[in-house]
């Protein structure tokens, strides 16, 4: 069984890896970016999030810049992608099951991280969720793009639905590997179910046409 520093070690790494294929595969798709502005873009996809989070919560420097595991795992991601850039070029459906696995990975150890230093379940859940959108806000602001966040309903909702999960888990003291893997699945269904169905959060009613 994996120690809780281990798990989220790993956890965290698998979310860096499957972020940054996924900030690669949209770079590659939608701005048609060169090696150099790829792996930028993976990079800053699969760690802007838990930078911003370690930032907040006073553990600095960030992972990313006290563990070279962080960067190196990035990095590959982005050039793998890039050397399949060919064989998915103009497939949609692998860039948001990538994006949201990274999501459901990241908001269950953007959660953990902020219990460990201390914080509030309340605090924890913003953070875990923060944690998860925070690269992909990132990187679809680099591209011109309005971040998911701010017109998928289920796209923070998934990621506050997984730290939720993850905090009362940690609360209860059951927190490990089961618990964790769980907390991403119901996290990376939700946020499936929105991606088939097109669901979204209400959103206002439109004005009629004056008269």
């Amino acid at each position: 069984m994996l120690s809780p520093p281990t798990l989220l070690l790993v956890l965290d790494l698998v979310g860096t890896f499957v972020f940054a294929l996924d900030g690669a595969l949209t770079a590659l798709r939608t701005a048609r970016l060169d090696i150099v502005g790829v792996v930028t873009l993976a990079t800053i996809t699969a760690l802007g999030g838990g930078i911003i989070r370690d930032l907040i919560i006073g553990a600095v420097p960030p992972a990313t810049f006290s563990d070279w595991r962080y960067l190196a795992v990035a990095t590959i991601g982005g050039l793998v992608a890039f050397a399949l850039a060919r064989r998915l070029e103009g497939l949609s459906l692998p860039i948001s099951l990538l994006d949201a696995a990274g999501l459901s990975l990241f908001a269950v150890t953007g959660a953990s991280k902020a219990l460990d230093y201390g914080l509030g379940a309340g605090q924890a859940v913003i953070l875990g969720a923060l944690t998860a959108v925070g690269g992909g806000t990132l990187r679809d602001v680099l591209i011109r793009r309005i971040p998911a966040v701010l017109h998928s309903g289920l796209y923070a909702i998934p990621a506050l639905i997984g730290a939720a999960i993850t905090v009362a888990a940690t609360r209860a003291g059951v927190y490990g590997l089961v618990a964790a893997v769980a907390a991403a699945t119901v996290c990376f269904l939700v946020r499936l179910l929105g991606i088939v169905f097109n669901l979204n959060a209400p959103r206002p009613p439109r004005a009629g046409p004056s008269r």
